[in-house]
């Protein structure tokens, strides 16, 4: 490798750094400071600091094209691994991909910031195709050999797999002790399911979880202040949240939301006090909106099972009718990079009640969970409650749910099969 060569792998080297701990808000003076180089030396090798994040969005998907390219080279050839871990072998390397490449998969996993080139917005939504096709094609060899039920959508359940494996490089639970093994802990969730013995569909939407969660689904049209245009304060709320969630917190000013809602940023000032109390209005709405919901599912006198299934249902209606605030929270992610596990607002609370939810489902016999800590299963299985957004709007609540059931309480494999493995991660290692 040229002089040249090197001085600007060592630049993106500290680039990415600096982005996964401060975000968004780092500068080329940071980047420089970090190579021990003078920005005017920097501008030599990136004209912006844009191309530096553009060069490690594209760094970051060609090392994801190079995973999928390495899997489906494998699955051409005749192999006598079992398919379970061919899969979950393919799941680790994406999740130690995401993990590597934190910083791009930060920038570029949703909408990049407000303000950026064409080129950053047309990088940041290509779809990874390559490695859902691998995926999906191990799947199906998966299913070929007997491995996976006939009724799964592969599709489907390649995207829920690839982007539970790239989440595990968002937050820094994997940082934990144990953490190294979420990856394969998600996989196999998704594929042998939790529940012992899960209840056919129309049981389970007669279950107390079920029905509460639906009671409380049902406030959220009642409680909608965000479309009338003559409640002012309506109206900035609902314009922030979309702001918001478009350009991110810190990137949006008063000014652009004045703007979008057609007032003077006077008369909006006038209705708000501060951009951030307008904020800690939004997400404090959220988050009694996320709290009264898992906190009747949780009450109610279901199987663990069931509370599993409502919570799902429940996420599923959020996601789907609170896409902005998914969005803030996300933006507020990309701008500052979380340093702790404890991803959001209601993060901590929801892990405990996970937590509790799973040890008395396994002390009950309804649900089956092994090869990590408490802490860490808990964290593999909130991860997994959530349905990716795409697949929510995509397909819509009803599919997601039957996608959620199909694989976190019944899993996509064939319990019946003879190539069956236990469930159990000692063998993977992850």
């Amino acid at each position: 490798m040229s002089n040249d060569g090197a001085r600007r792998a060592e630049i993106l080297d500290a680039a990415a750094t600096l982005f996964a701990s401060t975000g968004v808000r780092t500068t080329l003076k940071d980047v420089a400071d970090a190579c021990g180089i003078l920005p005017g030396s920097l501008y030599h090798h990136f004209e912006s600091k844009e191309a530096i994040i553009v060069e490690l969005v594209r760094r970051y998907q060609t090392a994801l094209d190079d995973v999928a390219h390495a899997a489906l080279e494998e699955l051409g050839r005749p192999s006598a691994r079992p398919p379970a871990e061919i899969i979950v072998s393919l799941g680790e390397a994406i999740a130690a991909c995401a993990i590597r490449h934190r910083a791009a998969l930060l920038l570029s996993f949703y909408e990049p910031p407000a303000g950026s080139s064409e080129e950053l917005v047309q990088l940041a939504a290509r779809t990874p195709t390559l490695i859902q096709t691998a995926t999906r094609e191990a799947l199906r060899a998966g299913r070929e050999r007997g491995y996976l039920r006939p009724g799964v959508d592969l599709a489907m359940l390649a995207d829920r797999l690839c982007q539970s494996m790239l989440h595990v490089g968002i937050g820094v639970s994997h940082r934990t002790a144990g953490g190294n093994r979420m990856a394969a802990i998600r996989c196999r969730i998704l594929l042998d399911g939790l529940a012992v013995s899960p209840p056919p569909d129309d049981a389970l939407e007669q279950s107390p979880a079920f029905l509460a969660a639906n009671k409380v689904v049902a406030t959220w049209d009642e409680d909608d202040d965000g479309v009338d245009e003559r409640d002012r304060e309506g109206l900035i709320r609902a314009t922030a949240r979309a702001e918001f969630a478009r350009r991110g917190y810190e990137a949006t000013t008063v000014r652009d939301i004045a703007a979008a809602a057609g007032l003077s940023t006077g008369s909006v000032y006038r209705v708000i006090e501060s951009k951030e109390r307008l904020l800690i209005s939004i997400m404090a709405s959220y988050v009694a909106t996320v709290t009264a919901g898992w906190r009747a599912v949780l009450r109610s006198p279901s199987t663990a099972v069931e509370k599993l299934d409502a919570l799902m249902w429940f996420d599923i209606n959020l996601m789907d009718q609170f896409s902005e605030e998914f969005k803030i929270q996300f933006a507020g992610l990309r701008e500052s990079p979380p340093d702790s596990p404890d991803l959001t607002w209601t993060f901590p609370t929801q892990l405990r009640q996970v937590k509790t939810l799973l040890a008395e489902g396994i002390r009950a016999g309804d649900l089956h969970l092994e090869g990590a800590s408490a802490d860490i299963r808990a964290r593999c299985l909130f991860g997994v409650i959530w349905m990716p957004q795409n697949i929510v709007h995509g397909a819509g609540a009803r599919a997601a749910l039957a996608l959620s059931r199909d694989t976190v309480l019944r899993g996509a494999s064939d319990r019946s099969a003879a190539n069956r493995e236990p469930f159990s991660h000692a063998r993977t290692g992850g």
